[in-house]
């Protein structure tokens, strides 16, 4: 009797509600997102685009919610089983078996977080079964982001199962979309590509749990009436979720455009509890006027808002792993750190190699799993290396994959059921590997327990290279047991919540997310870790496109970048140059440079610390496309235009190619800019016919001047300074 007198409560409060006009205003400085609630209670996105200058046009704005069949309904929760026959954003199984929910306006609540940042609430409510959903929306004005999420509870007698749980669904109209989306392969992470979407769905998402995003990358671009440019109104959005991902874009009878965005409910029909609260990842979006300044938008909201000490410094490293693979000891590390010191780097990161006893990890075949120092390659341990890089001025790094499990090891031994295996069925292997079954609560343990040991033993550590080199495969938890619906996203939860530890413990331990390369990259995972390696591929032609194309959305503060060995057809100064670009580093062995191209990267750090500020936390502008002809050009400029960077590489140029000058971005027309190529090799004079001239902003951003050359796998490094 209590819970009908509740639920009769509840309903008469929701009739309360929409009986008034209902207006949502969700704003940055250059957006407006509006939502309305229609007569029958129904939440609708009434507008979102450029911001509306007159309060009273609100008023004008349609509820967009027609009853009659066919007709517009952009309700902004959709649940699956009502009136809409599109994709929904939520599908629920009750407890008597019906498959359908209505979801009604209750109240909304408006918190102004701070001068910059607002967050939105508003509570829907289904009338007829004890289920409810909270939409988050938070706004951040000056970098024009807004971030939504969802929460959907219950108070049903016993579980329910949910098989649709969007982050958020949005509405467009226009003539045509044109959506653009990052996706390649290991070694070719981030490539673009551009079609138009016609009537029906277009999908991309992840099935591969935990390195899930080696095939395609969390963010998309979409344009409107013409593919996404400078000169158009471009949507940028991206997921904050660490694990299997889904956007669903689908162009309706009427020719308008619906996006879902979540978590891929693939294999993940959940079971929620009564009273559990079901919390979606953070879908986050940008609507701005151009490509740039939306790529600029989400770099600084990342430095700002969301990406581990997003505004502090970062360290340059020399790592070992391309000069000894897993071939060293304790006396060649011994040797390889002042190669550290020499180069004038930050800190020296040691590599894959250095655990397990009774299974070696000097291969990909054992050793996964038991992290202690092997005492044969290591006798003085970990602490010893530590010791020999502060006294040689150095930080130190340790590479570490704690997800993960070799069937040769002693953890498997001793505890064979926290790896994932499927029952009755031959097990598959990933690289020799298996996953560990991170919702189990000493799994979990055991994870925070390897670097709270690690960091205990060595609490001068300063770095950590967090690998996992597997796709989630054997997809059966021992410890879920007949929940096994759950896996896919109770193992992203799980990994969150040791994060989390080891973020509260050790606040200023710098990390690194590795995933087979950009197997992870999305901004949830980034408050955790200060960068990303973005691909094993370090060929410098091939990482041009792949930062090309991260850099789009990611902040190159995040994305880290070695000088390595790969490609030495290319100079020295041109895989240098590719990796200055971004967060700076070396993977490589100076025994096989010559004694000029030793000088060169040692003059390479000292050129990248005089422009690392501006660089890693100035505005990008993305110049020249390698997409659209042979050559490349990036440019960043600090936020008092007082010093800018320009990056020119030639790639590949043909034969009687038309080169033409390059025209700069975000200067001050009004001010006078000296230019000077920096970075070259010992003895070379520059070829740039611009060096040492002073030029106003006004005239490098009409005029510009020539950068390029003819040269195959040619690059300049021009730097700009305000008189």
């Amino acid at each position: 009797m209590k819970k009908i007198f509740v639920l009769l409560i509840s309903t008469a409060s929701i009739a309360l509600a929409y009986s008034q006009s209902t207006t949502i205003r969700i704003s940055t400085d250059e957006t407006d997102l509006i939502l309305k609630v229609a007569p029958g209670g129904q939440l609708c996105q009434s507008y979102l685009g450029e911001k509306l200058n007159t309060a009273t046009d609100l008023d004008r704005l349609p509820a967009n919610y027609i009853e009659k069949y066919g007709k517009r309904k952009w309700e902004v929760y959709p649940a699956s089983g009502g009136q809409d026959s599109f994709e929904p954003a939520f599908a629920i199984r009750h407890n008597d078996g019906n498959l359908t929910s209505v979801f009604r306006y209750v109240s909304h609540e408006v918190k102004k977080v701070d001068d910059n940042v607002t967050l939105t609430t508003i509570l829907l409510r289904d009338d007829v079964y004890p289920v409810e959903v909270q939409l988050f929306y938070q706004t951040f004005a000056k970098e024009n982001i807004i971030k939504a999420r969802t929460e959907i509870r219950h108070r049903e007698k016993k579980p329910v199962t949910i098989s649709r749980y969007a982050s958020s669904m949005l509405y467009f109209e226009a003539g045509k979309y044109f959506l653009t989306q990052f996706n390649g392969n290991w070694s070719g992470e981030a490539q673009i590509h551009t079609q138009e979407l016609l009537f029906g769905k277009k999908v991309i998402d992840s099935k591969l749990g935990t390195r899930a995003a080696i095939q395609a990358q969390p963010f998309f671009r979409l344009g409107f009436d013409r593919p996404a440019s400078e000169q158009a109104q471009v949507l940028m959005g991206t997921i904050g979720w660490t694990g299997n991902f889904q956007f669903t874009f689908e162009v309706d009878n009427l020719g308008a455009l619906r996006i879902v965005s979540g978590i891929n409910p693939y294999a993940s029909n959940y079971e929620l509890k009564p009273d559990e609260v079901f919390v979606t990842p953070e879908f986050i979006f940008t609507l701005s006027r151009g490509t740039g300044a939306a790529t600029r938008n989400f770099h600084a909201w990342a430095r700002n808002y969301q990406l581990k000490d997003g505004t502090g410094d970062r360290l340059t490293l020399l790592n070992n792993w391309e000069a000894t693979f897993f071939d060293f000891d304790e006396k060649k590390l011994e040797e390889l750190i002042p190669d550290a010191r020499y180069l004038g780097v930050d800190m020296f990161l040691l590599d894959a190699g250095w655990c397990g006893n009774k299974y070696p990890h000097v291969n990909e075949s054992q050793g996964l799993g038991d992290w202690e120092t092997m005492h044969n390659r290591l006798p003085r341990g970990i602490p010893h290396l530590v010791k020999t890089a502060r006294d040689n001025g150095l930080q130190f790094g340790l590479w570490i994959e704690p997800e993960m499990v070799h069937p040769r090891s002693e953890l498997f031994e001793k505890h064979p059921g926290w790896a994932m295996t499927i029952p009755n069925r031959e097990t598959y292997y990933e690289r020799n590997q298996l996953v560990l079954d991170m919702v189990n609560p000493e799994v979990q343990q055991f994870v925070f327990g390897i670097i709270d040991r690690l960091m205990q033993e060595n609490p001068e550590l300063a770095y950590l290279k967090w690998d996992c080199n597997s796709p989630m495969t054997n997809i059966y938890s021992n410890y879920l047991k007949d929940r096994q619906n759950n896996l896919y996203i109770d193992y992203v939860r799980a990994l969150y919540q040791v994060l989390d530890r080891i973020k509260e413990k050790y606040p200023r331990l710098q990390m690194m997310l590795c995933a087979s390369g950009g197997g992870r990259c999305d901004f949830e995972a980034l408050k955790y870790f200060t960068e990303l390696w973005t691909s094993d591929n370090t060929n410098p032609v091939d990482r041009l496109y792949i930062q090309w194309g991260f850099s789009q959305i990611m902040p190159v503060k995040a994305l880290a970048a070695h000088v390595t060995a790969q490609n030495t057809q290319a100079s020295i100064k041109f895989r240098a140059d590719v990796a200055m670009m971004c967060k700076f580093g070396f993977d490589i062995d100076l025994n096989h440079l010559t004694e000029n191209e030793r000088i060169f990267c040692r003059q390479a750090v000292l050129n990248y610390n005089q422009i690392k500020k501006t660089v890693l936390d100035g505005d990008m502008y993305h110049l020249v496309s390698p997409y659209e002809g042979n050559h490349l050009s990036v440019m960043y400029v600090d936020e008092a235009k007082e010093k800018a960077v320009l990056f020119a590489y030639d790639i590949f140029p043909v034969r009687n190619e038309t080169i033409l000058p390059v025209k700069l971005q975000g200067l001050d027309p009004g001010s006078q800019y000296k230019v000077e190529e920096i970075n070259r090799l010992p003895d070379e004079k520059p070829d740039f016919e611009s060096h040492g001239k002073i030029f106003s902003g006004d005239y490098l951003m009409k005029l510009g001047f020539p950068v390029f050359t003819a040269r195959h796998m040619n690059s300049k490094i021009i730097v700009i300074h305000k008189q």
